[in-house]
């Protein structure tokens, strides 16, 4: 209107790239934290549900199993029925441990769980490396598949005895 006075409006401030990209990271924090959260969530639910992380103890069977060797330097391997049974006792994901006893006796052993995965290691002073694996997989029974591997050589083969690699597949209980 004629007579009135008019505050002049003031210049809009062009802001810098740092200010540009300062509010655009504080909206994007919760974003990123809620999208980290999701995304690890479903891990850390599966190893707090699975039978395998309050296991104190397993039962395991192996029926079949595969093993190894070179006959004139080329691989070959062979699969047979197998009667392997042992136990793990004392396990403790925790701290890493168990006990693995079968027909010579305890031996204690490395225990690991990672994620639906609990693995035993057990390394011999001879030098084998035995490893079992219990998968949270059901078998038709409704117990674990397990798979338990020894990685040993030896010149002379006995029967009775580990001299080759083998692999045998199974299953294992869970006990409390």
């Amino acid at each position: 209107m004629p007579g009135e006075r008019h505050e002049p409006v003031p210049a809009r401030r062009e802001r810098t790239g740092s200010e540009r990209v300062h509010r655009h990271t504080v909206r994007l924090r919760p974003i990123a934290l809620a999208a980290a959260l999701m995304a690890i969530a479903p891990a850390l639910r599966s190893v707090a549900q699975t039978p395998l992380a309050s296991a104190k103890s397993l039962s395991c069977v192996f029926p079949v199993y595969a093993t190894g060797t070179w006959t004139k330097g080329e691989p070959e391997a062979s699969v047979k029925p197998a009667q392997l049974s042992f136990r793990f006792e004392a396990i403790d994901t925790q701290d890493g441990t168990a006990e693995v006893v079968g027909p010579f006796g305890p031996s204690h052993i490395i225990a690991r769980l990672a994620d639906r995965y609990l693995h035993f290691m057990q390394i011999f002073t001879a030098g084998p490396l035995y490893t079992t694996t219990v998968f949270d997989r059901k078998t038709r029974d409704g117990k674990l598949q397990a798979v338990h591997t020894r990685h040993e050589y030896t010149e002379v083969s006995l029967p009775g005895f580990t001299s080759r690699p083998e692999q045998y597949y199974g299953e294992c209980e869970v006990g409390r």
